[in-house]
């Protein structure tokens, strides 16, 4: 299976370029915010599926590769046309899961809580990426049936941050932190993992279940707290 080889669209390398500049303005030193504003971009996490190239040959045949539906806000990241259906215990099935792109090393499912619970999942909140332990499920594909012997999970709430983000904040990488959201439904959100690479944008993910608690979607303001 060849590689994804897809240029960053237009809308991506904006975004970046316009990170650059910010933290080229970033002449103060720590918590002096004179030059630098941070852009806080808060998004829900609707469920979805990551995948190996392996398994995606399972489901979608050999030589399967994942073709962009859109681009996500993250550099290179991208909501693929391939989508999947999940069989949990109570013999439920949620149809047209996402495959979010690219491929990764093992798969792995992300629900909100509600989802788990109308499959019969008991799944655990865990970092993305941190998968064992956890319980699997059955995915269905154009090509073939995929029995995950782990990989579902409630994603934990959590944070991408730059480097210049992380020091305009005073925060650290793996450090958890809260985001206060101003709505009808004002909430803050304990327990916000902080993820920090060169590579990141500054971006929040919420579940659909804490996105719509909250009231997201019509938040007059989004703050990110020690």
């Amino acid at each position: 299976m060849s590689s994804l080889n897809i240029p960053m669209p237009r809308e991506q390398l904006e975004r970046v370029v316009r990170q650059i500049v910010r933290e080229r303005l970033l002449s103060a030193g720590p918590g002096q915010t004179g030059a630098y504003a941070p852009n806080l971009v808060v998004n829900t996490s609707a469920r979805h599926m990551h995948v190996s190239p392996a398994d995606l040959e399972v489901l979608f045949g050999q030589g399967a590769e994942l073709t962009v539906y859109r681009w996500l806000y993250q550099p290179g990241e991208f909501a693929s046309e391939q989508t999947v259906t999940i069989l949990g215990p109570r013999r439920r099935m949620i149809e047209k899961v996402r495959i979010l792109g690219p491929a990764r090393k093992e798969s792995q499912i992300e629900l909100s809580f509600s989802d788990a619970i109308a499959l019969g999942i008991d799944a655990p909140v865990r970092r993305s990426g941190d998968i064992e332990g956890t319980p699997g499920g059955i995915v269905f594909g154009p090509a073939g049936v995929l029995e995950m012997k782990k990989g579902v999970i409630r994603a934990e709430r959590h944070v991408h941050m730059s480097p210049a983000d992380a020091e305009y904040y005073g925060f650290k990488d793996k450090q958890y932190v809260r985001l206060r959201v101003q709505s009808d439904c004002s909430t803050t959100l304990e327990h916000v993992y902080c993820r920090v690479n060169p590579a990141f944008l500054l971006e929040a993910h919420v579940d659909t279940d804490e996105g719509n608690a909250c009231d997201l979607s019509n938040a007059a303001s989004v703050e990110l707290l020690a």
